[in-house]
Formats: C-alpha cells, sequence, structure tokens
C-alpha cells in the first residue's frame, strides 16, 4: 500500500466513524413514565441536529400561551428509552457540541448559514407534499416561489433572496413541517413515546413521518455510496448544530430541570401537539 492509499484509507475510516456519530442525529433526548402528563415544560421542538430554525424566546411564550393543556403520551418502554436518552445526552455534552463548537471557531458564520440554506431549500418537496396534503394550498404556492426564485437567483439555494420580505414571500399560516404533522392532522395520535439512539426524542407516528420524510428527501435518491451518503449526513448536521449554539433550547431545558429526561419528552409532544395545530 503507497503513503497516499494509506492516508486515503485513513480519511475514509474517519469519515465513517463520523457519519455514524453524527449521521442520523436528529435531536437526542427524552422520556417519562406511562401516560406521563405534560403540563408545565417549554414546549419547543428539541432537534440539536436537524434542520429545523433554532427558536427564540418568543415561541417560549407563544407556545406556552396556547398549551397549558394536559397533553399525555404513554411511555411503557421507560427504561429503554431512560437509557437511550442518557446514551444521546452523553453525545452531545461529550462528542457533538464540542465538535461543533470547534467547527463554529474554524468556519466563519457567514458560510455556515449558506450550508443551511441549500439544505433548507433542498428539502422543498417534504414541505410542499405535506401542504398539499394538510390543505394548506397557500403555503403550498409560497413555498414553491420561494424554492425558485432560492435555486435561480439565490445560486441553488445558497442565499435566501426571499428572506425579509414576509407580505410577498409568507404564508397566512404557517407551512407543513413534516408527515408527523400530516399524519396528526388525520387524526391518527402519537402513539407510545420513543426515544431512538442518535435520533433522539420521536413516537410511533412521529417515527413513521421520518421515515416519510426521509423517501422524499432528494439525498436519499444521489448516487453517493453509503460512506459519502452518511458524510454528508454528518456535516450536514454539524452545520446545523453550530449554528443552533448560542441560545441552545436542549440545555435550556434539562440544565435547570430535575428531571431531564421528563422535562424533553413533555417539551416535544407539547410542540408536536401544537404544529397539528397549525
Amino acid at each position: 500500500m503507497t503513503k497516499g492509499e494509506d492516508i486515503g484509507s485513513r480519511l475514509a475510516a474517519f469519515a465513517l466513524i463520523a457519519a455514524l456519530l453524527l449521521g442520523f442525529a436528529g435531536s437526542s433526548f427524552a422520556s417519562g413514565p406511562d401516560a406521563a402528563g405534560v403540563a408545565d415544560a417549554p414546549s419547543i421542538e428539541v432537534a440539536q441536529f436537524s434542520a429545523a430554525p433554532a427558536h427564540t424566546e418568543d415561541d417560549f411564550d407563544e407556545i406556552d400561551a396556547g398549551y397549558n393543556t394536559q397533553d399525555t403520551v404513554a411511555d411503557p418502554l421507560y427504561y429503554w428509552n431512560l437509557f437511550w436518552f442518557d446514551f444521546n445526552d452523553m453525545l452531545y455534552r461529550g462528542v457533538f457540541k464540542p465538535t461543533a463548537q470547534g467547527y463554529a471557531w474554524l468556519v466563519p458564520a457567514r458560510p455556515r448559514v449558506w450550508v443551511n440554506n441549500f439544505f433548507t431549500n433542498l428539502l422543498f418537496p417534504v414541505r410542499f407534499i405535506n401542504d398539499m396534503l394538510t390543505g394548506k394550498f397557500d403555503a403550498a404556492f409560497m413555498e414553491t416561489s420561494k424554492f425558485v426564485a432560492n435555486t435561480t437567483f439565490g445560486v441553488l439555494g445558497l442565499g435566501d433572496v426571499t428572506e425579509g420580505r414576509p407580505r410577498n414571500w409568507e404564508p397566512e399560516r404557517p407551512t407543513a413541517d413534516g408527515f408527523d404533522q400530516t399524519l396528526g392532522k388525520a387524526g391518527i395520535g402519537n402513539g407510545i413515546y420513543l426515544v431512538w439512539p442518535l435520533i433522539g426524542p420521536s413516537s410511533i407516528r412521529g417515527t413513521v413521518g421520518w421515515v416519510a420524510d426521509a423517501y422524499c428527501d432528494p439525498l436519499t435518491y444521489g448516487r453517493f455510496t453509503f460512506v459519502e451518503f452518511l458524510a454528508i449526513r454528518a456535516y450536514k448536521n454539524l452545520n446545523t448544530l453550530s449554528l443552533q449554539l448560542e441560545g441552545n433550547e436542549y440545555e435550556a431545558l434539562t440544565d435547570g430541570a430535575v428531571d431531564k429526561y421528563a422535562a424533553i419528552r413533555d417539551a416535544y409532544i407539547r410542540f408536536r401537539a401544537k404544529k397539528v395545530e397549525e
């Protein structure tokens, strides 16, 4: 083996390990005992590694103002979920966050925003299909116009040329965020609560929705090897996390919580209830 081949094999091994750690991280956290009540925890989407935008303090106030009812979820797999919650929490604090901090120190914010814009624009099919399925035709039209504008004038979505133009580009109703919301609007309940390794808090409905979203993600159909696909997902998730380090919702919920697991579970279920009602 030549020196070049040795270096190449080592880089490939490193990329594989990094991808396995980061590639499927979607939101690492949450759960509690059977049919646990969800009352006072802030209700947000706890998605440290997803493409979802970071939330502000105004989101906390808006959600709490409208969702003070007792949303519940069955949690018969509490100990299984708790194990993976602790595993995810350890990875987040010991691996994901330090790596994202190093990346943010190395790469300026503007290029990281361009990367985030590109992947957000790429997920247009997920939003469009679910807008249509939930009857949000105004949102589907606006998503289409934003996709066309950002793909052409924004150079394949790197730039968001529609930013700051709410009168022209924002629909009256919030756009759909995925098949979990669509299934909820169809009257399908959460089912039991689940915590997946690396992916984080979910439910039966949320898991089905996550798989359906993946089938609508153009990345799924790219002509990539398995390692290349994981490496792209790893980079996407790492970049997203690097933009969410300040005002991190996960840390805001868990650092002062007596029961971190329950706080994240409650926040996740309440946020999904809010999205279904939109």
